[in-house]
């Protein structure tokens, strides 16, 4: 009886813990407008729900996707087009951005999850590449001037999302990102969340247990193409424009930096590593410049050999909590 208590009683705990330093996160992102500026905020939530949906693939399932700009640079253009040229408001233009991401990942995931390891990267990375350079042929894409001036409307037809003041834009990202974060900590402690770690511990035994590992790594990869669209879709409405850069490569490499510097496999790890990098480009680009790039390239090497595990990781191993 002893035995079988303590496993219950570690799960009540690190729910606790998790419930404690999600409503910490909360209230601070809560007054963080009137601290910062809420344009950077705004851009690292959207970076930092971006990361969450890496994050779920990688840190859960196990599947490393070097294209994942891809799902989160289309919702941005589909968002756009939907919000400037058909006029839509905000919350359908930011669903109809979503839909794009998620039927991107349909194909793209229906594609590359035959494939396991490097050649799995490999086919995100050229399916990512090749919609780039559609991108950049395609009309209603407007090439390398992007589509700009987006309306940001009314949410709903009451909240004018213009505001001068950036607030009521700010508030609607946060709603957004925290019930997305809600969503992706019910799917990572539900019973399917169980069944993709069995999957990223051992696919063989997942699969000797009578689980149709494919299915389920196919519904993960949609999961978190869906929640990059979201993170693509709101940020065109934030900055008013969707370009080139969204869904070019570095944009992948950097939802990779963020993770790994968060903490892969931890549930903030990902905010707290996008958080980090956005606040790293934002105050030092202006000084460097283009060496930020350099700077970047050493915190990666600095977290794969001492930070093993991430900031949120180690702070969790000191803490002996899990986050």
């Amino acid at each position: 009886m002893q035995r079988a208590a303590e496993p219950a009683a570690a799960a009540g705990l690190r729910s606790h813990s998790e419930m404690i330093a999600f409503a910490a996160m909360a209230a601070v992102l809560a007054i963080a407008p009137f601290l910062a500026y809420p344009i950077f905020l705004m851009k690292a939530l959207c970076f930092a729900l971006f990361a969450c949906a890496f994050n779920l693939l990688i840190g859960y399932v196990g599947l490393l996707s070097f294209g994942h700009a891809l799902f989160f640079g289309w919702a941005a253009y589909v968002s756009a087009h939907a919000a400037k040229v058909w006029g839509l408001p905000p919350e359908l233009a930011i669903l109809t951005g979503t839909a794009a991401g998620a039927a991107l990942g349909a194909i793209v995931g229906a594609l590359a999850i035959r494939r396991q390891g490097i050649y799995f990267a490999m086919i995100t990375l050229a399916l990512a590449q090749m919609m780039f350079f559609f991108a950049v042929q395609a009309p209603f894409t407007h090439g390398e001037d992007g589509i700009q001036a987006v309306p940001r409307g009314k949410l709903l037809g009451l909240i004018d999302l213009a505001d001068p003041t950036n607030l009521t834009m700010y508030a609607t990202v946060l709603v957004i990102f925290l019930v997305c974060f809600l969503l992706i900590y019910r799917i990572i402690n539900s019973p399917f969340g169980e069944v993709l770690k069995a999957i990223r511990e051992n696919e063989s035994r997942a699969v000797s247990l009578g689980y149709k590992t494919e299915r389920y790594k196919l519904v993960a990869f949609v999961l978190s193409a869906t929640f990059a669209g979201v993170a693509g879709a709101t940020k065109a409405l934030v900055f008013q424009l969707a370009s080139l850069t969204d869904v070019d490569w570095p944009t992948s490499g950097e939802v990779i930096l963020m993770t790994l510097v968060g903490g892969l496999g931890t549930l903030f790890g990902p905010v707290a590593g996008a958080f980090f990098v956005i606040s790293l480009e934002t105050y030092l680009t202006t000084r460097i410049g283009q060496w930020v790039l350099v700077v970047q390239g050493l915190i990666f090497v600095l977290c794969v050999m001492v930070l093993r595990q991430g900031i949120v990781g180690e702070i969790a191993r000191v803490l002996r909590i899990k986050l």
